[in-house]
């Protein structure tokens, strides 16, 4: 299992350079009422696919 020292400011080199949109994304996909929504959305999705009402829900946009 990797390590991960979140006080050590080199665990956050690679977010330098991140865009505010990768931050965001990084925060909603740690969240685990997100986690536990999605799961849910998925699992009883016939498509397999998360709705338009889950995307507004947890403010998730995709460009084409």
């Amino acid at each position: 299992m990797p390590t991960f020292d979140w006080r050590s400011p080199d665990s956050y080199k690679s977010l330098q350079d991140a865009e505010i949109t990768d931050i965001a994304w990084e925060f909603l996909r740690r969240n685990k009422d997100y986690q536990r929504d999605y799961e849910e959305t998925v699992r009883n999705s016939p498509d397999g696919e998360v709705s338009p009402e889950f995307r507004r829900r947890w403010g998730i946009c995709f460009r084409p």
